[in-house]
C-alpha cells in the first residue's frame, strides 16, 4: 500500500472543513427558517417551508439567465476585495480596510471618468487606474505606519475606514457632486461612455474577464515569484524573515498597498460598469463581506474565487426567498456569519464531525510557507 502524501492530505483537510462549515451554517439557517415558518402546522412538520425556502434561494441565484447574469455581476467586486484580504493575510496583515479603500477607489475613478476628457482608448484603463492608485495609497498608509511606527493595521484601516466614508460623504455631497437640477441625492455625474467596461453580454460587462485575469495575476505573484515567496515569509515569521534578509518595512507597506490596489479596483469596476457614477453607500458591504470570503477560501485563489460565488449568490437569492416565504432577507446575513462562526473556529466543525485536528501536517512540501494567520490557517496553493 502506498504511503500516505502530506499534500493530499492538506488539500482535502483544507477543502473539508470550509464545506462541512457551509452545510452546518446552512442546517442551522434552516432551524431559524423553520421557527419562522408554519412549523409543525406546515408541510412535513415545516421542513417542507425550509426546502422551498432554500430551492427559491437557488431559483433566485441560478434559476434564470438575468438570475446568472446578477450572481456573476455582484462575484466580480468579491473576487477583487477578496483577493485584497487575501494578499494581505498572506503576509500576516489582517486588512479589515477594504470597505474604506473600495470607496475611495471608486470615487477616484468617478472623478477620472466624468471631469477627463480622453479618447476612449485610453479613458477606461486611466479610469481603472485611479482606483487602483486611490486604493493602494489608502492601504498603503497603513502599511507604512505598521512597518515604521507598530500601529497595528486592524486599528489604522478600520479608522480609515470612517476616514474614507467621511471623505466619501464630503465629495459626494459638495465638490463632486452631480449638479442636474433632477439630482437630489449624493452621487457624482456620470461618466463619459468612452470610460465605461464594453459588455460582453447583454447586461454583463468585461470586469468579469478582468476579475479572472487579476486571480491569475494574483496566484503567480504570490506562489511563483520571489516577492511572494518573501511575503509569505514575512507572513509566517517577520523575525526570522529579516534574519534571512527580507526589507520586512517594505514587504509590510507593498502588501497593503497591493491589498488596497485590489480592493481600489473593485470600487472602479462597479463605477466602470455598474453604476456609471459613485454613489454614496453603494459599496456597503463589500469590504467587510470579504474578509469572510478570504477566511472561507483558506487564503487561497481558488478558494476565494469560489466563496466569492457562494457569497454572490446568497445575496442574489435573498430576494425571491424573501418574496416566496415573507421571510426577511438578512437571513442571508445571518447564515454568512454562521459560516464565518465555523470557518473562523474550525475546531468547533472538527469537534462536530470528530475530525483530526491538522496538526500533524500542516502544509504541502512543494507549497511553499502558509500564512500563519489565526483564526484561519491557509492550506498551500502551488
Amino acid at each position: 500500500m502506498p504511503p500516505e502524501r502530506p499534500g493530499a492530505v492538506v488539500r482535502l483537510d483544507a477543502v473539508l472543513v470550509p464545506v462541512l462549515a457551509i452545510a452546518t451554517a446552512l442546517a442551522l439557517g434552516g432551524v431559524i427558517l423553520w421557527a419562522a415558518g408554519p412549523r409543525f402546522e406546515g408541510s412535513y412538520l415545516g421542513i417542507g417551508f425550509v426546502a422551498e425556502a432554500y430551492l427559491s434561494l437557488l431559483e433566485g441565484a441560478f434559476g434564470s439567465r438575468a438570475a446568472i447574469v446578477d450572481t456573476t455581476l455582484r462575484t466580480v467586486p468579491y473576487v477583487f476585495s477578496g483577493l485584497a484580504v487575501m494578499l494581505a493575510f498572506r503576509g500576516g496583515l489582517f486588512n479589515i480596510g477594504a470597505e474604506g479603500q473600495l470607496t475611495v477607489g471608486a470615487l477616484a475613478a468617478a472623478w477620472a471618468g466624468f471631469s477627463l476628457d480622453l479618447p476612449a482608448i485610453i479613458h477606461l484603463p486611466v479610469v481603472l487606474a485611479a482606483g487602483c492608485l486611490a486604493g493602494a495609497v489608502w492601504g498603503g498608509v497603513a502599511g507604512l505606519l505598521k512597518a515604521r511606527t507598530g500601529a497595528h493595521e486592524v486599528i489604522t484601516t478600520i479608522m480609515l475606514n470612517y476616514i474614507g466614508g467621511q471623505l466619501a460623504s464630503y465629495l459626494l455631497n459638495g465638490p463632486l457632486r452631480d449638479r442636474s437640477p433632477l439630482n437630489v441625492i449624493a452621487q457624482t455625474p456620470k461618466i463619459a461612455e468612452g470610460a465605461r467596461l464594453p459588455d460582453l453580454l447583454p447586461g454583463l460587462h468585461a470586469g468579469v474577464l478582468l476579475a479572472g485575469i487579476v486571480a491569475m495575476v494574483t496566484w503567480f505573484i504570490v506562489w511563483k515569484t520571489t516577492t511572494g515567496f518573501e511575503l509569505r515569509m514575512v507572513g509566517a515569521n517577520a523575525d526570522a524573515a529579516a534574519y534571512a534578509g527580507v526589507n520586512v518595512v517594505r514587504r509590510m507597506t507593498w502588501a497593503l498597498g497591493v491589498s488596497g490596489l485590489l480592493a481600489g479596483l473593485a470600487g472602479a469596476v462597479q463605477v466602470a460598469g455598474v453604476n456609471y457614477r459613485s454613489t454614496l453607500g453603494f459599496n456597503i458591504g463589500y469590504g467587510f463581506d470579504s474578509i469572510a470570503i478570504a477566511l472561507l477560501g483558506r487564503n487561497t485563489v481558488s478558494g476565494v474565487v469560489l466563496s466569492s460565488v457562494l457569497f454572490a449568490a446568497l445575496r442574489t437569492g435573498a430576494t425571491k426567498l424573501q418574496f416566496r416565504t415573507q421571510v426577511s432577507a438578512d437571513i442571508i446575513s445571518v447564515i454568512q456569519a454562521l459560516v464565518l462562526l465555523l470557518v473562523a473556529a474550525e475546531q468547533i466543525v472538527r469537534w462536530l464531525y470528530r475530525l483530526r485536528a491538522a496538526d500533524a501536517v500542516t502544509q504541502a512540501p512543494e507549497d511553499g510557507a502558509t500564512a500563519a494567520i489565526p483564526p484561519s490557517p491557509a492550506g498551500g496553493e502551488g
